[in-house]
């Protein structure tokens, strides 16, 4: 859509793998955004606490794009105190970028629970949100949500700065940090789960050895 927007992908990336980065690279691709956020969450309001420290999360996802010039790691969460709301990594990212449209890229499953995000109904005052969908998934909503999503459901390619929701199918692959974390405790190789780089580097610090 255009080449001077931003896309934002939040997460605890415990650790980062190929079900972040490439589902990502297809937002990047197809609606021609200049930069992809991937943000690692300090206190993640929905989920339990990661395993790996902040520094050890943002050294995965370092080494994880190294090779791509269009993905950043940002990490204005890590730097703020209190749980990790999106709403106010986005207001920190429209002062940044106020020219700027910003691209929220959330799961299907996300998207299904956002109505309890903290401040949810201002989002998209701030950002357009991406659903990210698999070729499988379903997206049956509740009535409430059915009509929001139907209300600011994009229709066409002129969008502003904010305040559009945009479905865009991804490359399937049905991976998970829990998953993953479950292999490497069990001694199990997760290679080709997650890029070669991030696997030395967690067996190197050791990670998620023992079972959760």
């Amino acid at each position: 859509m255009t080449d001077s927007a931003i896309g934002i992908l939040g997460g605890t990336f415990d650790p980062v793998h190929f079900g972040h980065l490439r589902p990502a690279l297809d937002v990047a691709d197809q609606l021609g955004l200049e930069q992809i956020h991937l943000i690692p969450c300090a206190v993640p309001p929905h989920r339990e606490t990661p395993l790996a420290t902040a520094q050890q999360r943002v050294a995965l996802l370092l080494l994880a794009i190294k090779n791509n010039p269009r993905f950043v790691v940002d990490e204005r969460e890590l730097q703020r105190e209190g749980p990790s709301y999106t709403i106010d990594t986005l207001r920190s990212l429209r002062q940044e970028f106020p020219a700027k449209p910003l691209y929220l890229l959330v799961g299907t499953d996300a998207f299904m629970g956002i109505q309890s995000w903290h401040e949810w109904q201002q989002l998209l005052e701030l950002t357009h949100i991406v659903v990210m969908q698999r070729p499988d998934e379903t997206t049956a909503m509740p009535d409430a949500l059915a009509s929001w999503y139907q209300q600011h459901l994009v229709t066409n390619d002129d969008v502003n700065l904010a305040g559009k929701i945009i479905p865009v199918k991804v490359t399937q692959l049905s991976i998970s940090a829990t998953q993953i974390r479950t292999s490497i405790a069990n001694g199990a190789s997760p290679q080709y789960l997650l890029p070669d780089a991030v696997i030395s580097l967690v067996d190197m610090l050791g990670l998620y050895q023992q079972k959760e």
